[in-house]
């Protein structure tokens, strides 16, 4: 059996490509992001993930800033 290690996606390098497993957000944040395409099995690669500015990924050919309360609750490995 196989250990899937999770942890956020604020704490992913940049270049990182990662699957989200799930998003420990209320059902709000939820709602909102999966109409964004943030799926459960979702493939996302990191793109900004500095000290200041927003966190940026790539997810299906598109680029999204988030803020970091919400990658904070997006468990990816």
């Amino acid at each position: 059996m196989e250990t899937t290690i999770t942890r956020p996606l604020s704490e992913v390098a940049e270049g990182q490509t990662v699957n989200i497993i799930r998003i420990d957000g209320g059902r709000g944040m939820r709602v909102r992001l999966t109409t964004l395409g943030l799926l459960p099995k979702t493939r996302v690669m990191v793109v900004h993930n500095g000290r200041s500015g927003p966190f940026v990924i790539s997810v299906k050919n598109s680029k999204m800033a988030l803020g970091r309360g919400v990658v904070d609750k997006i468990m990816v490995s």
